[in-house]
């Protein structure tokens, strides 16, 4: 049995306006020589490990793809549950960011990434994600980056991500700060912005590229993910980006019904959502990043359990 259906599933759902105390973090390690500011150096990594950003230099060269299906029966009952409670359009995207978000804490592996061919344990939990002012084709598109904690409950997730895509939607035109970058780096003369994204591309493998830059750059961060489900399609395998950071990119489609037959010979109505992924191999190996999705699967099969802190974080090794 797996070490995670030797869990149980039957949890009961903490009250929104609970207060939940947060759990004990590890103990702030010191900046050593080679950590980035927004990572440290994994230093007991295996050789290979530490030799394979250099076999493939780029993320382009190292991208896995990963297809899977969720059952969301329970799901969908779960969003219609934390509405009636007061929890206005809550959906199966803040599901999903609430099971990433629980499988960091246990499994922090998938939250590594590389940059200047070297691997790094990420400091932070950073989501982006493309949003739009009002479902149109004339509608402008964004790009918003949320942090979270890893004991976050799904409740604090659904919170912290309204929070900033109504910020992001309150401002003229839908324009974030990374929108006011890209709008003055576009303006540029096409030689200079050649010369500027190179020199980009050099400071970031350095570790110089500007804390503001960073903070606001969608190609920086834990996971991407997107919903083309809310576009009626089912999901795609979207590439990861060469500059920046970024190892993984979910997609999840529309949600489809499926007849399944019981045990009984009856016919039962199920509810699935498909999801593809993209990762950068380089991060971990295979087994890690199943055992990781394995968790996924179970979160957002089981979203109560998110109503609930996790018994411990996890931390990633030195």
């Amino acid at each position: 049995m797996s070490e995670i259906t030797q869990e149980s599933t039957t949890v009961s759902a903490t009250p929104a306006d609970a207060v939940q105390p947060r759990l004990p973090r590890p103990a702030p390690r010191k900046h050593r020589w080679g950590d980035r500011k927004e990572g440290r150096l994994l230093r007991t990594l295996y050789p290979m490990n530490k030799f394979m950003p250099y076999i493939m230099a780029q993320r382009s060269d190292a991208c896995n793809t990963y297809a899977d299906e969720f059952d969301v029966t329970e799901a969908d009952a779960f969003c219609r549950k934390m509405i009636k409670q007061g929890y206005v359009n809550f959906s199966f995207l803040h599901i999903m960011l609430a099971a990433y978000v629980r499988t960091v804490s246990q499994k922090p592996g998938v939250n590594r990434f590389v940059s200047g061919q070297r691997i790094y344990a990420r400091k932070n939990i950073e989501v982006v994600m493309t949003i739009k002012k009002e479902m149109s084709l004339s509608s402008p598109d964004t790009c918003i980056k949320v942090y979270f904690e890893p004991d976050d409950t799904v409740q604090e997730v659904y919170e912290k991500f309204n929070k900033v895509v109504e910020e992001n939607k309150a401002t003229a035109g839908l324009e974030s700060d990374f929108d006011k970058t890209a709008n003055w780096l576009a303006s540029l003369p096409r030689p200079i912005l050649r010369f500027v994204v190179r020199v980009l591309f050099w400071l970031d493998y350095h570790d110089w590229l500007p804390g503001a830059v960073r903070d606001v750059s969608p190609f920086h961060g834990s996971m991407i993910i997107t919903s083309m489900g809310s576009l009626g399609i089912r999901p795609i395998y979207h590439h990861i980006y060469n500059f920046g950071n970024l190892p993984i990119f979910f997609a999840y489609g529309i949600k489809r019904t499926v007849g399944r037959i019981k045990r009984d010979g009856t016919v039962e109505q199920r509810k699935f959502i498909d999801l593809k992924v993209v990762t950068d191999e380089r991060i971990c190996d295979g087994f890690y990043y199943a055992s990781a999705f394995k968790y996924i699967r179970r979160y957002v099969e089981h979203p109560d359990l998110l109503t609930v802190r996790p018994q411990e974080i996890v931390e990633d090794i030195d």
